[in-house]
């Protein structure tokens, strides 16, 4: 491998423009294909298999016109005033009739009409079997503690999808569309806002706030910028020169810019959400910068240290470095690759998306960055670094990093206990970790979603936030859904303690349907809508075998509440598969068992401590006003499960580049704990760099108004500081130190049947050395790692 590389590495150094007007060609493509095709994302997240996404297509195949999406509109006048005076209804209707106009929206009269005389008989049994209040005027039917409304009267009727609270602050219009709502083209979205909130320009003191589901999502700001202008700084101090500094910028912007930009282009083709290029984004910034900095690093000691050519020591650079860089970029693609087994199709594609865009920085560290630095040429080290390079290298080995690690070795079991409890307490809050999907009682107080979720909560109660659609079938083939039978299930649904508002929708004309609206009395993320949905659900219910039918539930609550569990479900799977590529992979980097198992033990430490922390400020809402958020809340429903994935990538990088380092010294005759501090202050600066880096720039989107981004940022920063500075810089030096030599050992019959993958580059310089004196062939044989160790 190093040899391969080294031989791209010169190629592109020698003939810098070849490279660079292909790179640049790649990226007009995919400009070119954006021009073509348009992007094309959505807000969508299902998962096929689960129980709402089961009934949903059901009816989107048998009922389509009562499986489009829902959405809601809340209308409030000025605090101890009205809605229902002349002007302010006048105001309020227009813009409903305005909404029940637009294409995609279903006006419920003439739903009505067209559907004939079962879904109005059935609406009629149910009335009169659940009660007048109950069924046809949706008044309260729930317990003294629910808040008190009814219809919205113009004319002496009712308007349609209309209620007012009952001290007449507040009116909730509710609507449906034909299609789900992450189908509809964002125009006609934004045409029902438009409509809507005209009612404010009538100076009536009305104000009008969409659902969150109208509300589109925060775009990507300049607040990620700040994450990069860090790196910077970073860079420049790490390798002394604006030049060099600006190499790894130069690489990871422009295999960020392809990578995105691809994806986008075939946005089209492969359904994505919006999330999904911010987070390839995200990934690909952090890694290409990493990727090109070890290059440039390594690159740079070699012509300070070894007074090679800026030619021979890029070259030598990208076969050694380079061939780490190529693993460690493998790690991070196969972790997120991982993700298709689930067969979880958004969740795939974002763990595509995010692996193309590590590849392609790979790809670029590896060739684009060599043809820059053969445009620099012997400028990436000045007179000044060449003159003062051996006053470092003294004062380095007396320097903070020499230091630590012999402090580190010095203290080996104190420093080992003193990280497992660290990050054992830090983990503790995991235990309580609660996945769900965002929703409007979890936004900023300042933002629509919110003032929507709270307006409704006050006005009709939490449920109304998160309605749930009963799909209800015969249990037996010569069964119908009968308007009694319908009305006797909107009965018993409706003696359920966590019930509401039970409301009959209508019968399929075969009589094989049945659909209900349910309204319960607990918000969309609470334990007591879960028990809700798994009551209505369950085959040996009361409800269900006394009336002869099975129920399904879906809407977007319950699918929201399926999504959670399933990947709750799949994440222990996940975590295992990874577990095991980790092995099976440091033990090809390594040729050793205790470094691969050693690795795998402080991985699962970082993640559950970064799970735990995670956990303490976004769910338990520790310390929120310093990440820009006001109530806490369940943690995002993927978010372990794509955290778990990067960072176990990025942790092997972290291992790859010190370990690799450390057993280079081994190799070169460093013994015991001497290897562990050489190879430490050898790969130290450069780690420690490169995790500051990574973590600027996770740490930029913490500032992002989306709290799915804001999430993942978070739990990517501080997974990133802890397996760095704890488990990488403190724990695996002392555990090496424990081990010593016994780390290297490899037994002779696995020796035998692994191939050796050169990381260290050990073959290729001896091959140099052999080229370069062809008579003494020696050297080959002694620098060939041993089989033995």
């Amino acid at each position: 491998m190093s040899t391969f590389l080294y031989k791209i590495g010169k190629t592109a150094y020698n003939k810098p423009w070849h490279f660079i007007i292909a790179w640049i060609a790649i990226l007009g493509v995919v400009g070119a294909f954006i021009g073509i095709n348009g992007i094309h994302t959505s807000s969508e997240m299902k998962i096929k298999g689960t129980e709402a996404q089961r009934v949903l297509d059901q009816l989107v195949e048998e009922l389509p016109q009562a499986s489009g999406g829902q959405a809601s509109v809340v209308f409030t006048a000025p605090k101890g005033e009205r809605l229902d005076t002349p002007e302010r209804i006048q105001a309020v209707t227009k813009a409903i009739q305005d909404v029940y106009g637009i294409e995609y929206v279903i006006n419920p009269i003439e739903a009505a009409a067209a559907a004939g005389a079962t879904a109005a008989d059935a609406n009629q049994a149910g009335a009169a079997a659940a009660g007048s209040q109950q069924a046809s005027d949706t008044n309260q039917t729930a317990s003294a503690a629910q808040p008190q409304y009814g219809p919205l009267i113009v004319d002496g009727n009712p308007v349609p999808g209309v209620m007012i609270s009952g001290d007449g602050n507040v009116a909730l219009f509710q609507f449906q569309f034909t299609v789900q709502q992450m189908s509809l083209p964002q125009e006609v979205i934004d045409t029902v806002v438009k409509s809507v909130t005209a009612v404010e320009q009538a100076d009536l003191g009305i104000k009008a706030l969409p659902s969150d589901t109208l509300v589109g999502k925060p775009a990507i700001g300049a607040t990620e910028g700040i994450g990069i202008v860090v790196a910077a700084v970073v860079l420049f101090i790490t390798l002394g020169s604006v030049v060099a500094a600006g190499l790894p910028l130069v690489t990871a912007l422009l295999g960020v810019g392809i990578s995105i930009g691809g994806a986008y282009s075939l946005s089209k083709f492969i359904p994505m959400t919006d999330i999904t290029p911010a987070l390839a984004m995200m990934v690909g910034l952090a890694v290409g910068i990493d990727y090109s900095l070890f290059i440039v690093n390594r690159q740079r000691r070699m012509i300070l240290d070894q007074g090679l050519s800026a030619r021979e020591a890029a070259s030598r650079a990208v076969g050694t470095a380079g061939s780490a860089v190529f693993f460690a970029g493998l790690t991070v693609i196969i972790a997120l690759c991982g993700m298709v087994v689930m067969n979880i199709d958004f969740l795939t594609a974002m763990a595509l998306v995010a692996a193309a865009s590590v590849f392609i920085n790979v790809l670029v560290a590896l060739t684009l960055l060599p043809a820059l630095l053969g445009l620099v040429g012997e400028r990436i080290c000045s007179n000044k670094a060449r003159k003062n390079n051996k006053e470092q290298v003294k004062a380095a080995r007396q320097g903070m990093a020499h230091r630590w690690a012999n402090g580190v070795v010095n203290r080996r079991w104190l420093v080992i206990i003193g990280v497992i409890v660290i990050l054992g307490v830090a983990a503790i809050p995991a235990a309580k970790m609660k996945l769900g999907m965002p929703s409007g009682d979890t936004a900023n107080l300042d933002t629509a979603a919110r003032q929507s979720y709270d307006a409704i909560s006050a006005g009709f109660g939490e449920g109304y936030n998160s309605p749930l659609l009963l799909v209800a079938e015969p249990s037996s083939s010569t069964d119908k859904i009968t308007p009694e039978v319908l009305g006797k299930l909107v009965q018993a649904i409706q003696k359920h303690e966590d019930v509401s508002i039970v409301t009959p929708m209508g019968i399929n004309q075969t009589g094989d349907i049945g659909i209900i609206s349910v309204i319960p009395k607990s918000g969309p993320t609470d334990e007591a809508t879960s028990k809700l949905v798994q009551d209505l659900r369950a085959k040996d219910s009361g409800i269900a075998q006394s009336n002869n039918v099975t129920l399904g539930v879906t809407g977007f609550t319950a699918i929201n509440i399926d999504m959670s569990a399933k990947l709750a479900e799949v994440f222990p799977l996940y975590i295992g598969i990874i577990l095991i590529l980790s092995l099976i992979i440091l033990l090809l980097v390594f040729r050793s068992i205790i470094v691969p198992v050693k690795a795998t033990i402080g991985f699962l430490l970082s993640i559950v401590a970064t799970f735990g922390i995670t956990t303490a400020v976004f769910q338990w809402g520790w310390l929120h006003a310093w990440f820009g958020f006001d109530t806490g809340g369940p943690l995002l429903s993927f978010m372990p499960i794509m955290v778990s994935g990067i960072l176990y990538g990025l942790a092997m990088d972290y291992q790859v580049f010190l370990v690799s380092s450390m057993r280079e010294a081994y190799v070169h005759g460093h013994k015991g704990t001497s290897s562990v501090v050489e190879g430490y202050q050898q790969a130290s600066r450069v780690v420690v760099a490169a995790a500051i880096i990574m973590v600027s720039v996770f740490a930029g989107f913490i500032l992002t108004e989306d709290i799915m981004l804001k999430q993942i940022g978070f739990a990517l920063t501080i997974g990133i500081l802890i397996d760095a500075f704890f488990v990488r810089m403190a724990l695996v030096p002392a555990i090496m130190a424990v081990f010593g030599d016994k780390a290297w050992s490899f037994p002779k019959w696995l020796d035998r049947i692994v191939p050796n993958l050169d990381v260290e580059g050990d073959k290729l310089i001896a091959e140099l050395k052999a080229a370069a004196n062809p008579k003494d062939t020696k050297d080959l044989k002694k620098a060939a790692p041993s089989r033995a160790h």
